[in-house]
Order: structure tokens, then sequence, then C-alpha cells
């Protein structure tokens, strides 16, 4: 069975408008070239491109999909919220949120993104595909029932995840959220469930502001089905190593899911625009090798949904270093940029202090 690739062209044509970096361009802020928002086409289009031009897409199964129709949407979002962005997208677009602008036309692009997760998801779960990557855009772990975030309008992957239940009678399901952006969307949609585990890995007090903190474990019948470890900037790869062995792979041991989904934000890399971490190409590689694993020593399936990512520069060989690890292949690809963040992850010191947080939040989910 081959790993499926979900894209579409037309999720590149979603507009943030203008903006320079994340802020509305005007006033003090210059305008830079094109429309100038880090929520970039560009990251997206230049990971196919590399995908082409390496010759790894030859070895995996693209598709598109059908958009999530309103049925799919109305397990997560609330008619109030849909017919808002709805009726926005139809004239000039705006911001329903904080942080999630969007121009005319972005409600049906945001339906095709959510499909794509959802035919990600189910392609993997009839069997038809070993594993899957959604390019999926926009993204969508920011994204509250009734209130869109951080660039991202709908809740992909919370919406693809009660498609599957509605038709697969699927049962658990664990999300590991890699993204350097606390996945905030997610974790507030499922914090009362016990039938989804949500685990988000990302810089400390970076984005949303006040959340993501180690002590936000659930509540009521999810007390405990929520894990967050938040790592201090600069972490670089052995941290990010280190917390997977240390608290997720032990977590998705003791909770046993079904289905694993990685929400993939690739912006924890070296040379991103909105956050200060270190981690490489090298590093996605290896965290997918390792929940690639886990998932076999379960019998479960894995898929991975695209997330965040800022540089164009980077993001397309952290993206393919996954794809390859994820299809059992490997490019002729060297990443230019490896050595760079190689020769800049933190000392020691850095790393022992790291170990010690990672101890102390092991104890707290009891591990």
């Amino acid at each position: 069975m081959p790993t499926g690739l979900c894209f579409d062209e037309l999720t590149l044509w979603h507009s943030m408008g203008p903006h320079t970096l994340y802020l509305p361009s005007g006033d003090w802020l210059q305008p830079v070239s094109g429309a100038g928002h880090a929520e970039s086409p560009e990251t997206k289009r230049r990971l196919k491109s590399l995908l082409d031009v390496s010759g790894l897409t030859a070895h995996l199964e693209v598709a598109s999909a059908p958009p999530a129709t309103e049925a799919d949407l109305r397990r997560i979002h609330p008619a109030g919220y849909l017919a808002r962005f709805r009726a926005a997208s139809a004239g000039i677009g705006g911001d329903l949120g904080e942080g999630a602008p969007f121009g005319h036309g972005s409600y049906d692009i945001a339906c095709l993104s959510a499909g794509l997760a959802i035919h990600a998801l189910d392609q993997t779960l009839s069997g038809t595909w070993t594993n899957a990557y959604s390019i999926s855009r926009p993204p969508g772990h920011h994204c509250l029932p009734d209130y869109p975030m951080g660039f991202c309008l709908l809740a992909n992957i919370p919406v693809a995840i009660e498609a599957m239940r509605a038709k697969h009678g699927l049962g658990k399901v664990a999300v590991v959220d890699w993204d350097v952006h606390h996945g905030n969307g997610t974790q507030a949609i499922f914090y009362d469930r016990p039938d989804v585990l949500t685990i988000s890995l990302h810089q400390q007090n970076c984005y949303p502001a006040d959340t993501g903190h180690a002590d936000e474990r659930g509540t009521g019948a999810g007390l405990g089905a929520n894990i967050n470890i938040p790592l201090l900037p600069g972490g670089g790869h052995a941290e990010y190593l280190a917390a997977l062995q240390q608290i997720v792979l032990p977590a998705l041991m003791r909770y046993k899911p079904d289905l694993i989904v990685i929400a993939s934000g690739l912006d924890a890399n070296g040379f991103d625009p909105l956050a200060r971490m270190q981690a490489s190409s090298e590093t996605f590689r290896a965290m997918t090798r390792l929940l690639m694993q886990t998932a076999t020593a379960l019998n479960a399936r894995l898929t991975a949904v695209h997330e965040g990512g800022y540089s164009e520069a980077l993001v397309p060989f952290c993206g393919l270093a996954i794809l390859e690890e994820l299809s059992g292949q490997r490019t002729k690809v060297v990443d230019p940029f490896l050595s760079a963040i190689e020769a800049s992850q933190p000392p020691p010191e850095f790393h022992a202090l790291e170990l010690k947080r990672l101890a102390d939040l092991r104890k707290l989910h009891d591990l």
C-alpha cells in the first residue's frame, strides 16, 4: 500500500490580504513584496515542488478530495459561525477572530483544506494507504468552534476525526501536535473528552498568549487526556527527541489509540520567523520515525496534516524528510541548511535543564 499525499492547488489561492509578516501593512509598517503575510502559499508550493523534482512524488499516491460538507463542519463548528464566515467570504473577506484574515472565496478553500484532511484519514483507515500526509491550507489547530485564530479558519483535524467517527465508528484517537505554537483549538474542542488524547509540543509562551501550560490536563471525563509540553525557546533536536521519548511515546503506549494524527507544523525549524526553536529537517525525520514505530507497536494507523511553518527556504526540506520517512523512500536531496542548524544547537547545560523539566512533566502525568 502506498503513502498518500493529499494536495490541491486551489488551497494555495487562499489570500491573507496585504500584510507585513502578520500585521496589516500601513502607517509605519512598510509593505513587503507579494502579499507579505507569513502564512504564505509559497511554503506549501515549494514543498510540493521539492517532492516533484526530487522524484519522491512518483512513489506517492497524490489525490485531491471533495470539500468538507456542512454536516462535516457542523460536528465541530456552530451554524452561526459558518454563516458569518460564508457571508464574509462571498464579499471581500475580513477577520472574524484574532489574526485569521481571509479574502474573497476563502470559505470554499477552507472547506477544501478540511476535506483533504478528511480524505487522508479516510484512505488510511480504510487500508487503501499505509499512511498519508495532507498539505492542508489554511491550517486549523488554533481554530476554536466559533472563533478563528492564528491563521486558522476551520478546525481541520477535529473535523476530520469526527467525520471518521461517523463513517468508520472510529475508537480512540491521539493527536500529536509538534507545531511550534500551542494547539489551543484542538485542545479546547476535545478538552472534556476521554476518546481523544491531545498532545502539544510547543515553544513556551509563544502563541497564543497564556495557553499551553503543563497543568492544563483536561476536565471532567477528559481529565488526563490533554498533555502540554512547553519547551524553552532555543531548544533543538535533542530537546524534541527527549520530549517524544520521555513523554509522548509513553503516553501513547498507555492510551493505546486506534489512530495517531500528527498536527504537522514545521515552524520549530531554526530559520522560522515566528518562533525561536532550533529543530532541523532531521529532527522532523526522527520524530516521524519514532511515531511510526509506536503506531506499528500499537497496531494503530498514522496520518499527518500540515499546520504552520513560515520559512519558505527550510519548510520544503522538513516536509520532504517527513514524507521520505512515511514512504520508506530516500531521495538524493541533501538539506543545505542542516549544517548551519546543527552548529546552532543549545549547549549541554541547556539540554540538562530541559531534561529536568521533562522529568517533572513526566511525573505530573504519571508516566
